[in-house]
């Protein structure tokens, strides 16, 4: 499958760093609005004036509970949401700490 870049609008401002994991984690567009617009958690981002939000992956058949989280960290910028970045989480997340810490480094180098 490959992979679709979406497009600036006036609502939306994707990252670079954001369409780079994007791709990385096999995530679209579209999922990442889904998971900004209905989140099922919502926690201060990393990076300073942040908001991370979450929805859970696949639900298992087996056990009816879910084992991964598809995250997405936003800027709200003049009633526009700036993507930094998106990514999944194998597991459950904890509470406050949801963010790992590969991708807090990079979301800091990005930002600085």
């Amino acid at each position: 499958m490959q992979f679709k870049a979406p497009k600036n609008n006036d609502k939306y401002f994707w990252t670079g760093h954001a369409l780079g994991k994007m791709q990385y984690y096999g995530l679209t567009a579209q999922r990442i609005l889904r998971v900004i617009n209905k989140p099922m958690r919502i926690e201060e981002g990393v990076a300073e004036k942040t908001t991370a939000v979450m929805q859970p992956g696949p639900v298992s058949r087996k056990d009816g509970k879910w084992h991964r989280e598809i995250w997405a960290m936003y800027q709200l910028i003049d009633k526009k949401y700036k993507i930094i970045s998106a990514w999944r989480y194998p597991g459950v997340s904890p509470k406050r700490n949801a963010v790992p810490e590969e991708i807090m480094e990079e979301v800091k180098d990005f930002i600085s």
